[in-house]
């Protein structure tokens, strides 16, 4: 597939593409890591970009993703290297291919579109399939399991928690009186039932219900604050990492990270000794990057994205 031409043939329309793009300032010869590579979108501009030598290690544990996104990416031959790893082990994966630190770094969390219009991989109630959820095929825990088997306390905790459900104990109570529950149609059905949809608001009644049941199953905000410190120690001085969040609870994470390790760390007790550490990084972005009008239009996953950039020091 012929990438010269930047844009055109990007596949399944990512997320915020062109500031990525100028965020991350791809360069001939540089190195880059794409550690969710979802169908290469990103990937390819970057690779696009950083002719004629640049290169770019791509990252997903959907091996489904992999598949598409090396079809997607072979006309950059060995410039991209994929596996299949969670971005937590970018270290890991980098240093295997001998690469110890490098220029850029782009992380778009949550799920892709791609995963929401597999109607079998049960990550949208848009489409009716089985309450799965797991972007890695190989975790043990689905989100049936969670439905069908957790008691209403669990559930209720989870909900409010990771999806910030105002109706969490009552939906939970519903949950465990109608289970088993085997089809996300049946579930964001019985959620719908109970939970008034306000005029106001125009989110689908199971839509915080789904975003808490995905991110249980793939613990994904504990891998979130994981990756970051890795990701900035991975960075050469003057190297860039760019995250894109699509809702609040990953955007605090994304935010005060940042925040932290823009900020030099000072001894609290003798407030007045020199720092115990200099700032890691310096924020590119103070306040995040969010999509325009045209590209919502295009591609309505990306109306709550917001992108966040440091650059290492």
């Amino acid at each position: 597939m012929d990438y010269s031409s930047g844009e055109s043939n990007l596949p399944h329309h990512p997320v915020l593409y062109q500031q990525i793009i100028t965020a991350i300032q791809p360069a001939s010869g540089g190195i880059y890591i794409d550690g969710t590579l979802g169908a290469g979108g990103h990937a390819a501009g970057i690779l696009t970009h950083s002719q004629p030598d640049g290169r770019l290690l791509g990252l997903d544990v959907d091996p489904v993703a992999l598949e598409i996104a090396a079809q997607s990416l072979a006309g950059f031959e060995d410039r991209a290297i994929l596996a299949q790893a969670s971005y937590t082990e970018m270290q890991e994966q980098a240093s295997a291919i001998g690469w110890l630190q490098v220029n850029g770094i782009v992380l778009d969390l949550g799920a892709s579109s791609m995963q929401f219009d597999t109607a079998e991989r049960g990550f949208s109630f848009l489409h009716d399939g089985p309450l799965d959820m797991r972007f890695d095929p190989t975790l043990p825990i689905t989100a049936a399991d969670i439905v069908n088997h957790w008691n209403a306390v669990e559930i209720a905790d989870g909900l409010y928690k990771y999806g910030e459900e105002k109706r969490s104990r009552q939906i939970a109570r519903a949950i465990v009186e109608h289970r088993p529950i085997e089809s996300t149609r049946q579930l964001a059905s019985l959620i719908k039932k109970i939970a008034k949809q306000s005029k106001k608001i125009r989110l689908h009644p199971a839509t915080r219900t789904f975003q808490a049941l995905r991110i249980m199953v793939n613990h994904e905000l504990d891998r979130i604050g994981q990756v970051l410190p890795i990701a900035i120690d991975l960075l050469v001085p003057g190297g860039r990492l760019a995250v894109i969040s699509f809702h609040s609870l990953e955007d605090r994470i994304v935010k005060n990270v940042f925040r932290d390790a823009s900020k030099v760390l000072r001894d609290e007790v003798h407030p007045m000794a020199p720092e115990i550490r200099p700032a890691l990084v310096k924020l590119v972005t103070r306040k995040p990057i969010i999509p325009e009008e045209e590209e919502v239009a295009e591609n309505p996953r990306a109306r709550s994205a917001k992108l966040r950039v440091i650059e290492k020091l």
